[in-house]
């Protein structure tokens, strides 16, 4: 087909006044340079990463709707207090969307661009949330001849961050994982990959629905926050599994303190002598998630031998390099349909993503209800 000169994509902008604007912004479409290929986007999956930037710390209450039924504008109040942290993007209109997939249609002149025509794809890389995107053929991944792009759509952040936590495992030198929002996409991945991989796993959940669906994937460990016996059942589960690493998507609150705690509480069982100073394993909580926005709170009963701090995707795939990423994405496109199947609640258009009726949904970032975007709807 002939490129399209033009590609209609979704903009969020953060003014000085204090409000956000989302709208669709149509945009020259270059034509594609020697290693680069243009992808009809047919699918790309609203993470909470994603939504970060999206809403820019609105208070979403107060959005309001304008525009046309085809080019919906939004418009919403940035507290004072967020307002700080977006300081870097005043009053720039910035693209959304950090992965998705679709069919490329141009290929520039290299034989790795000219070997994707016509293909489907999966891409990383920012801006996904658009009609067509070009992009550097290192940040594709040629998807299986039977896998459609709503199958690959989510092929990069949830997949390599559930291998990147098993990778950080093993060059750390644990044994066993804590996962806290076990049941959502990601959880399941990262449940999957740890039962082939014979990796004990101890799911944190916060319903008892979630529990049970993860126990009928095969969970043998599930501790449901909302139990009034949860830190007896979460110290056991750690106890059994000898678990000192956990990752916490929930960032805020007593939850990641809670863990490093009952950590302490299952080395202390085989503990030979009493030390003030606690056990001498070190226990380690990363928090790679901000579901919860209040302030993360413990309780220090673990000991001196531990640490808490942040994860983030990208940062660890340039510490494990090119080599490291490709054996990744490769187990990804060998598994696509099994273990790093993703699920969505809703397909939406651009402009419906851009209704207030949808954002009041998706914009909760409930597990297990993640939308997927389709721009060619």
């Amino acid at each position: 087909m002939t490129q399209p000169a033009k590609t209609l994509q979704i903009r969020s902008l953060v003014r000085r006044s204090g409000e956000l604007e989302l709208s669709l912004h149509e945009e020259a479409l270059p034509l594609p340079a020697a290693n680069e290929v243009v992808v009809r986007v047919e699918a790309a999956p609203m993470n909470p990463s994603d939504l970060g930037l999206l809403f820019g710390g609105a208070d979403l209450r107060t959005a309001k709707a304008s525009g046309t039924a085809e080019r919906p504008v939004v418009t919403a109040a940035i507290p004072e207090a967020a307002m700080k942290s977006m300081a870097a993007r005043m009053d720039q209109s910035m693209p959304v969307g950090n992965e998705g997939a679709g069919v490329v249609v141009a290929a520039g002149s290299s034989p790795g661009a000219q070997a994707l025509l016509g293909r489907a794809v999966a891409m990383i890389g920012g801006a996904m949330y658009t009609q067509y995107r070009c992009i550097d053929v290192a940040q594709c991944l040629a998807l299986p001849p039977d896998a459609t792009p709503a199958e690959g759509a989510s092929s990069f952040v949830n997949p390599l961050t559930a291998l990147g936590m098993v990778e950080t495992l093993r060059r750390e030198g644990h044994k066993a994982l804590v996962h806290t929002a076990a049941a959502s996409n990601l959880g399941q991945m990262l449940n999957r990959i740890c039962i082939q991989d014979g990796i004990p796993l101890v799911n944190i959940v916060r319903r008892k629905e979630q529990e049970e669906l993860l126990r009928g994937l095969g969970a043998k460990y599930v501790c449901n926050t909302a139990s009034p016996t949860f830190m007896d059942e979460l110290t056991e589960a750690l106890a059994a599994t000898g678990a000192t690493l956990a990752f916490d998507a929930t960032g805020g609150g007593k939850l990641a303190g809670q863990i490093l705690n009952a950590m302490e509480a299952a080395l202390n069982r085989t503990a030979t002598e009493y030390s003030r100073y606690g056990s001498t394993t070190h226990k380690q909580v990363y928090i790679y998630g901000g579901l919860d926005r209040g302030p993360t709170e413990f309780t220090r009963g673990f000991g001196m031998a531990w640490g808490m701090g942040g994860w983030l995707l990208f940062p660890f795939l340039q510490k494990i390099g090119a080599e490291g990423l490709q054996r990744l994405k490769d187990r990804v496109a060998a598994e696509l349909k099994t273990t790093f199947a993703s699920r969505y609640t809703k397909e939406v258009s651009m402009a419906q993503a851009l209704s207030l009726e949808e954002i009041a949904v998706y914009s909760k970032q409930a597990t297990g209800e993640k939308y997927l975007l389709n721009p060619t709807r």
